[in-house]
């Protein structure tokens, strides 16, 4: 590896690791993580654990202390130089007497992208840059989505069998995957800042729609149902539970006049909950949304990732629309072996094979007797 050397290597791979236990916590900023290095030995090191708190850069200074000036420090991602929730991380770099930086990756966001570089050059400290760049990027996949483009980052997550079915013909499909699958998509729950179900899906599996995870409290991402015409029940789990996160219901902006009625009443009613949010579109027949424009908002709203999980028909517009950044799929070893069941999408599909949308895997994991593939389309246009 270009000019960089094994110590140099460990100490930004600990800072990696380190920046990863912000995760779900620090949206819509990145994850971060550094490290101060002096004589071959950590001095100092953290990584930035809300939004809105100190970055860093500042909890691996403060920890170093004095011990901080002719030290090395190895960061994720560029110091920024301009005033947000925090000062500069770059003047703090500065002002502790660091001689030499070792950074992952220059920062997407207009408002730093290599300001903070040239601010710790100007000041005589040597700096490095690229150093496991492709890991820092996958790490903030998300951020940076969202810092270059007008919509969140988004996943679709699928559990389904062999043969491509998420649930039987009546609706079931508890369960398809297994206990270590299912962990596994919790901890995704937890990674995002909200999850989207169609209305189907609330009907049919009545779910909470939160992050339950084994070893720590998940952090339950915001919860979005599209019901165009308001046909949550007012007693479904998803608006009647202990939970931090908001659950915003996306209706449409105009009703069939003979549902008007009813369906103002039942706005009255759920606008009563706590932590109930309505919110509406215009729906094309009552029942189809464009999604870009509601992907749009939800990026205003500083929602800058989004799980999609349920419902066949809406996994079809986001895959025909091509709004997918990550495909998750769960798949198990479970054969339906039936025409009837509900497949993992509802809409047409193309005449020719040749135009299937086609995957790149990224990542494959074992859990249990099922598999994790986790992929991206190849030569996507979005």
């Amino acid at each position: 590896m270009q000019n960089f050397s094994i110590d140099d290597q460990k100490y930004m791979a600990r800072a990696l690791n380190l920046a990863r236990r912000g995760e779900g916590s620090t949206s819509p900023n990145p994850m971060v993580g550094a490290v101060v290095v002096k004589d071959g030995e950590i001095i100092g090191e953290g990584y930035h654990q809300q939004y809105g708190g100190p970055h860093a850069e500042v909890f691996a200074l403060e920890a170093a202390g004095e011990a901080a000036r002719g030290a090395e420090i190895y960061v994720t991602l560029e110091p920024c130089s301009h005033y947000g929730k925090t000062p500069p991380c770059a003047q703090k770099v500065i002002d502790s007497g660091i001689k030499r930086a070792v950074i992952a990756m220059v920062d997407p966001n207009p408002e730093v992208a290599g300001r903070g570089i040239e601010m710790l050059k100007e000041a005589g400290i040597e700096v490095e840059v690229g150093l496991f760049q492709e890991k820092a990027e996958v790490l903030n996949e998300i951020f940076l989505k969202y810092i270059q483009s007008e919509y969140p980052f988004v996943y679709l997550k699928k559990a389904q069998t062999l043969d491509g079915y998420i649930a039987t013909s009546t609706g079931d499909s508890k369960w398809i995957t297994n206990s270590k699958a299912r962990l596994e998509g919790h901890k995704l729950r937890h990674r995002v800042d909200a999850i989207m179900v169609g209305i189907g899906t609330v009907l049919a599996d009545d779910p909470s729609l939160t992050a339950r995870l084994e070893d720590k409290n998940g952090i339950d991402p915001l919860r979005i149902i599209l019901d165009p015409l308001l046909d949550i029940p007012l007693d479904a789990k998803i608006i009647n539970q202990q939970s931090e996160a908001e659950t915003l219901i996306i209706c449409a902006d105009d009703f069939p006049p003979a549902r008007a009625a009813a369906i103002h009443a039942k706005k009255k009613k759920l606008m009563e909950k706590e932590q109930v949010q309505l919110l509406s579109f215009k729906a094309e027949n009552d029942d189809y949304f464009e999604l870009r424009e509601i992907l749009k908002t939800l990026h205003q709203r500083k929602i800058s990732s989004l799980l999609v999980e349920g419902g066949a028909r809406l996994s079809h517009t986001f895959l025909q629309e091509d709004l997918v950044d990550k495909f998750y799929y769960f798949i198990a070893p479970k054969i339906y072996g039936g025409s009837d069941g509900i497949a993992s999408f509802c809409g047409s599909g193309p005449k020719m094979m040749s135009a299937a949308v086609e995957l790149k895997i990224t990542e494959q994991k074992n859990l249990g007797d099922n598999i994790l593939l986790i992929g991206e389309r190849k030569n996507t246009q979005s």
